[in-house]
């Protein structure tokens, strides 16, 4: 049998939609809701959907002038290990996503960048979570004093591209906003894509 391609699958969506019939609340947390949806499927029949709803988060590809990524190790509970990672934070009720995305890398880093462009959004846990992550490239680095939050425990250092490369395909770097950035960047500086400048 011979496999579709995808211009040989149905236009549109609407033979894939599910649609909510009713929901529950089941937890709320200090930024984590999870909830209980009773949805229809394509085919008349019905299931059950959990899934968390998070406000969303930026992550920032932060270069140095001469070139190496400046990065964050910091221990992650849930998976009980010190993940090497690019700086993010979570998005506040409204929030800039922009504005959001400079405070982060100045309170986890203490750098400011005179330049910022946008790279694209991803969705790291499409099957249970509405999160989304906008990554950002900041370049024209400059230095100043960190401003963590009282919970927050981190190092920051720089690696060049190679070593983050090198990382990702041992398996050492498994976050998947810092292993989309490291391919992006792969990428960016041999030519084949470019982010969207931010004008400002």
């Amino acid at each position: 049998m011979t496999e579709k391609s995808f211009k040989d699958l149905p236009i549109g969506e609407a033979h894939l939609r599910e649609e909510r019939l009713s929901g529950e609340d089941i937890y709320g947390g200090i930024f984590l809701n999870m909830k209980r949806d009773q949805v229809s499927l394509p085919d008349g029949n019905q299931a059950v959907r959990e899934y968390l709803t998070h406000p969303g988060a930026v992550a920032i590809l932060a270069i140095l002038d001469d070139g190496r990524v400046l990065m964050e190790r910091q221990y992650r509970y849930p998976i009980a290990k010190a993940c090497i990672e690019i700086p993010a934070g979570k998005l506040e009720v409204g929030e800039d996503r922009l504005l959001c995305a400079q405070r982060e890398l100045e309170e986890e880093t203490g750098y400011s960048a005179s330049k910022w462009s946008f790279i694209r959004r991803i969705h790291p846990v499409i099957s249970y979570s509405t999160e989304f992550i906008d990554i950002y490239l900041a370049e024209g680095l400059v230095s100043g004093k960190s401003h963590l939050d009282d919970e927050e425990f981190l190092d920051v250092f720089a690696a060049p591209l190679e070593q983050l490369l090198e990382w990702v395909e041992q398996g050492e770097i498994t976050d998947v906003k810092t292993t989309i950035a490291t391919y992006w960047l792969d990428r960016y500086r041999r030519g084949l894509v470019s982010p969207k400048a931010i004008l400002g």
